[in-house]
């Protein structure tokens, strides 16, 4: 294996430790809330808060620490992430597990965003998209397959050991670092010149856009565990395998997503909530049975792959002279969106009950269809 090869490798390790310890949990809320004695919804803040800390954190992070030796960065990143994931599989204070899950946060953008830059910098100019893609294969791989196993880990074995799943596997690929990742120095960079598109009215549309498309998605699925164990009665091994299924949709419909925006990205833009929408209607009146449960979860994952393609897809196309500053606005306002989503989600399991979090998602999507039928009737011209 060629070091460029290797490098690459290693980060997509690194991303899929840092994203399976983000998401994971969203996959073991009823353990989270059962071993801490809380309620679901305060069990929710693991995914909420985790996702805020990145929003902020994620404007100005990676800038700061571009800079610095990405090797050093990078160790840094992974040491703390493997620290805090020992110390919050030990304490049973839920208030200080949740300060182990606030620090990983705040240090979270500097790994993602470093490593699509470190990518791109290592190979030669015409190989870039393709060693982006595979850093940001680790990414999906980390929220996609990091859910199933961290699900199936917590059900057999308990919260604890998905809390030291996650730290071996940022222990190992810190390890890889340390032993493998060569010294890379770091690199000024203007940030005024990417800011200066933050003004313009296509990029706070496409901003409001992708916030409240991620609100809509992660309404619906911040607790869906719950869901499925409450309404469906799929819990423990099951559950794993039905989210599993979702994962592997889900990879799929990034592929699909991809596809669609290149033949017509309006439409495919534009048709996306609707559809979004329609799934979670049947998913509230069809969520009692099993077997129709399990299809909707299939094509959920779908399109929720088709989901995060629209929204990185939307935010870069609306600063192509500002490419890294739209990614880390991209990572930053997806996690608003997940935020909003979690929260509205949290309200709704505790005034109505966790089914109607289908109807409230459906709510959001529409505020968010107005956002993106906006963009594309003022700004786009028709085409993107």
């Amino acid at each position: 294996m060629d070091r460029e090869n290797l490098i690459i490798y290693i980060m997509m390790l690194g991303t899929f430790g840092v994203l399976s310890t983000e998401m994971g949990v969203v996959g073991i809320l009823p353990q989270i809330a059962e071993y801490f004695n809380v309620p679901i919804t305060q069990a929710g803040l693991f995914v909420s808060l985790f996702a805020l800390v990145i929003a902020i954190c994620g404007i100005f992070m990676p800038l700061v620490f571009s800079k610095f030796d990405r090797k050093k960065s990078f160790i840094m990143v992974l040491s703390v992430f493997t620290i805090f994931s020992i110390i919050g599989a030990l304490v049973r204070d839920f208030n200080i597990a949740l300060i182990c899950r606030i620090i990983p946060a705040i240090v979270h953008p500097i790994y993602c965003g470093l490593a699509l830059t470190v990518a791109a910098e290592i190979v030669e100019e015409e190989k870039a998209q393709s060693a982006v893609s595979k850093v940001i294969m680790g990414v999906s791989a980390g929220m996609i397959v990091g859910v199933p196993i961290t699900t199936f880990v917590a059900s057999n074995f308990g919260y604890q050991f998905a809390m030291l799943w996650f730290a071996l596997v940022t222990f190992i690929a810190l390890i890889a670092t340390i032993i493998f990742f060569p010294e890379l120095p770091g690199k000024e960079q203007s940030y005024g010149d990417q800011v200066s598109v933050a003004k313009t009215g296509i990029f706070i549309v496409s901003v409001l856009g992708v916030i409240f498309l991620n609100g809509g998605m992660y309404t619906s699925y911040s607790y869906i565990s719950e869901f499925l164990g409450a309404i469906t009665n799929i819990v423990g091994t099951e559950l794993s395998i039905v989210l599993f299924i979702y994962g592997v949709a889900s990879i799929i419909g990034n592929w699909l997503g991809a596809k669609l925006l290149d033949k017509s990205a309006n439409k495919t833009v534009l048709v996306f909530p609707i559809i979004f929408s329609v799934l979670l209607l049947v998913m509230f009146f069809l969520g009692y049975y099993t077997i129709p449960t399990i299809a909707i979860m299939f094509v959920w994952g779908l399109l929720a792959g088709i989901g995060n393609d629209i929204s990185q897809y939307w935010m870069v196309s609306a600063a192509p002279d500002a490419p890294e500053f739209a990614n880390g606005i991209f990572l930053s306002m997806g996690n608003v969106g997940v935020t909003l989503g979690t929260t509205v989600a949290g309200l709704v399991v505790m005034s109505w009950g966790v089914q109607y979090v289908m109807i409230a998602a459906i709510f959001v999507l529409f505020i968010d269809l107005i956002l993106l039928f906006t963009r594309t009737s003022k700004y786009d011209n028709g085409h993107i």
